[in-house]
C-alpha cells in the first residue's frame, strides 16, 4: 500500500486529513507531529492498526533524509500558518521524489509555488499548493461557472463559518496577518489598496441568513484576475457567526491602520483564548457563497452563484477536501500533471464535490438574469419608461453622456458652503454638463461635470421595494423612484450619517426628474433645498450618448 507523510496531522484540519485518508483509502501514513502521545491517541481512536503510524519530529528538523526514510509517495503539509513561511518542505520532497500537496491559504507562499515547477518536471513529481477551499475549490467552482461566458464583470468569495467551528491557534495567526494591514486588490476596475478586514459588509449566505463579511488577504485575490479577468471586481472575504466578535475584530485592527501596534500577530494566544471562551455560543453551521456577474454564452447579463451549506460540524472538513481528492486520483493514476503549481485548474469540480458525500454538506449552482440596478428597483415599471431614459438606465459596464445644463446659484451662504461639501455647481448660467454611469456588479457609480464642477456618488439597491440608495461621501440618501410612460421621478426619503440614521427635519430636501422633450433628447433637473438655508443648487439641462471615437484611417 502506498504511504503518505500527513505533516501537522493532529491540527484542525490535519486531523480531518487523516480521518478523511483512512475512512475512504487504503493508504498508510506515516503523521509527523511534535506531541507524538496526541497523535498515538488520534491512531488508536480510528482503530488504525498497522495503517498509520506516529513519527515525533520537529517541522523545522524536517529534511530530505527523513523523509527519504518514510518510503512514502506523497507529502501534505497542513501545518499552517503559512504566511511568512519558505518552501523549503516543498524543495525536500522535490528532492526525495515525492509529491508535494499543503492547505496553504497565504498569499505569497502560494504565488512563489511556480519557482519550483522547473525541479518538480525534472524530479516527475507533482507539487500543489493551495489545496484547500481557498484556491483550490474557489476556482473549481469558477471553471464551472464562467465556462464560455463571453464578459465577466465582478466575482466575489466569501467563507462564513460557524462559531462552534474549532479554530487553532496557526488559523488565528494567519488572520491577525493581515488585520488592519494594506492589501492589494482589485476593485472599482483597477488595482488599489484596501486595509485587511475592512471592507465589511454584511450578506446573506444561504442556508445561514445574514452575515458580517470583511476582506482576507488569500491566494484568489491574485489568481482571480489572472484567470478570470474581470472588468470590475476580485473580491475575497470572510466572517466571523457572532457579530460582536466580528465587528470586534474590525475595532481592534482601527489601531494597526495608524501604525501602532505594527500587527496583531503577537496578540494570538490571548487572543484566541478569547474566542475559544464564546466556543459554546453561535452554531455549528458554515457556508460558502462564489457570486460572479458579466455575460453569458449568449451576451445577456446574469447573476451566478454557487452555494454551500454545511452542517453538523462538517464545515472544517471542507478545507481538507481538494488535498484529498488530489492523493486519490494521484494514488490511482487519474493525475497525470507534474510540476509545481497552485491548486487551480488541476482539479475540477466534480472530482471535489465527490468528496463531500460522506458529510451534511448540500451545495449548488443558480443563474439568473442580472437586470441593472434601476430596473431592478422599479420591476415592471421599468419597460414603461422612454427607451432613452431606459438606456441611461442599463450600463453594461460603463455609459458615457454630455450636454448642457443651466445652473441656479445657491440661495444663502449656508447653503453656498454646503454646495461647496458636496461639490455642487455654485456658478449660475449655462455650462457643458457630462455623466459617466459605472457599473460595478449591483452598484453604479456616477460622476458628473458641469463646467469646472465634479461630484461623484455612488448607488446601491435600497432596502425597500422601489428605493436605491445614493452616497455622497458619509452621507447616505434613500430615493424613492417612480417611473411611468412619460418620465423617471427620484425624492429623498431617509438618510444617514454614517451607519447613524439622521432626523428627517433636517434632511436636504432633493428631488429629480428625467423625461424627454419635443426633440426626443433626454432631459434632466435636480433641485436640492436646506431647511432654513433654501436652494443648494438647481440644475437643469438636455444629455445625448457621447459619440464612439472613429478609428484613425488605416487602423481598426
Amino acid at each position: 500500500m502506498k504511504r503518505v507523510i500527513i505533516l501537522g496531522g493532529t491540527g484542525a484540519f490535519g486531523e480531518r486529513l487523516v480521518r478523511g485518508l483512512m475512512a475512504t483509502t487504503d493508504l498508510t501514513l506515516t503523521i509527523v507531529v511534535r506531541d507524538a502521545p496526541r497523535a498515538a491517541a488520534l491512531i488508536a481512536s480510528l482503530g488504525a492498526g498497522d495503517r498509520a503510524e506516529a513519527v515525533a519530529i520537529d517541522a523545522q528538523a524536517l529534511d530530505a533524509a527523513h523523509l527519504r526514510s518514510f518510503g512514502a509517495f506523497a507529502l501534505v503539509d497542513c501545518a499552517g500558518p503559512f504566511q511568512g513561511r519558505d518552501h523549503r518542505l516543498a524543495k525536500a520532497a522535490i528532492e526525495v521524489g515525492l509529491h508535494y500537496i499543503d492547505l496553504a491559504d497565504g498569499r505569497e507562499f502560494v504565488a512563489a509555488i511556480g519557482a519550483l515547477d522547473a525541479a518538480a518536471r525534472a524530479a516527475g513529481v507533482l507539487v500543489l499548493s493551495g489545496a484547500s477551499s481557498t484556491p483550490a475549490l474557489s476556482h473549481a467552482v469558477l471553471d464551472r461557472m464562467l465556462a464560455g461566458w463571453r464578459r465577466v464583470d465582478t466575482i466575489e468569495v466569501a467563507i462564513a463559518p460557524g462559531n462552534q467551528a474549532p479554530r487553532g491557534l496557526s488559523v488565528m495567526r494567519a488572520i491577525l496577518s493581515y488585520c488592519g494591514q494594506p492589501v492589494r486588490v482589485f476593485c472599482d476596475g483597477g488595482w488599489t489598496t484596501r486595509r485587511g478586514w475592512g471592507m465589511t459588509t454584511r450578506r446573506d449566505i444561504p442556508g445561514l441568513g445574514p452575515r458580517w463579511l470583511s476582506l482576507c488577504e488569500t491566494p484568489d485575490l491574485d489568481l482571480i484576475p489572472a484567470r478570470h479577468a474581470p472588468r470590475h471586481a476580485a473580491l475575497f472575504r470572510a466572517g466571523l457567526e457572532l457579530a460582536p466578535l466580528h465587528l470586534g475584530l474590525l475595532l481592534l485592527s482601527l489601531p494597526v491602520r495608524l501604525g501602532f501596534p505594527r500587527s496583531l500577530v503577537p496578540f494570538a494566544p490571548l487572543l484566541h483564548r478569547a474566542a475559544g471562551a464564546c466556543a459554546r455560543m453561535g452554531t455549528d453551521r458554515g457556508g460558502m457563497l462564489v457570486e460572479a456577474r458579466g455575460l453569458d454564452a449568449e451576451g445577456a447579463p446574469v447573476l451566478a452563484r454557487w452555494h454551500l451549506l454545511a452542517e453538523a460540524g462538517s464545515g472544517p472538513a471542507i478545507p481538507t477536501l481538494p488535498a484529498l481528492a488530489a492523493l486519490r486520483a494521484l494514488a490511482a493514476g487519474r493525475l497525470a500533471r507534474r510540476g509545481a503549481t497552485a491548486c487551480v485548474g488541476v482539479l475540477d469540480y466534480d472530482q471535489i464535490a465527490a468528496e463531500f458525500r460522506p458529510f451534511p454538506i448540500t451545495a449548488g449552482f443558480t443563474v439568473t438574469p442580472d437586470p441593472s440596478l434601476f430596473a431592478r428597483a422599479l420591476g415592471a415599471d421599468f419597460a414603461r419608461l422612454p427607451a432613452p431614459i431606459r438606456r441611461l438606465h442599463q450600463p453594461e459596464g460603463r455609459v458615457d453622456w454630455q450636454g448642457e445644463a443651466d445652473i441656479a446659484a445657491p440661495e444663502s451662504g449656508f447653503a453656498r458652503l454646503a454646495a461647496w461639501a458636496f461639490g455642487l455647481p455654485r456658478q449660475a448660467g449655462r455650462l457643458p454638463a457630462s455623466v459617466a454611469i459605472e457599473r460595478f456588479g449591483a452598484r453604479e457609480r456616477w460622476t458628473r461635470l458641469i463646467g469646472r464642477y465634479r461630484f461623484r456618488s455612488n448607488l446601491r439597491a435600497g432596502t425597500r421595494a422601489g428605493e436605491v440608495e445614493e452616497r455622497f461621501g458619509p452621507f447616505r440618501f434613500a430615493l424613492v423612484l417612480h417611473a411611468d410612460a412619460a418620465a423617471l421621478r427620484m425624492e429623498a426619503r431617509r438618510w444617514w450619517c454614517g451607519p447613524i440614521p439622521m432626523p428627517r427635519w433636517l434632511m436636504p430636501f432633493g428631488i429629480g426628474e428625467e423625461r424627454l422633450d419635443e426633440a426626443g433628447r433626454f432631459r434632466f433637473a435636480v433641485e436640492i433645498r436646506l431647511p432654513g438655508a433654501g436652494r443648494v443648487t438647481r440644475y437643469a439641462g438636455w444629455l445625448r450618448p457621447t459619440p464612439e471615437p472613429r478609428p484613425e484611417p488605416g487602423k481598426r
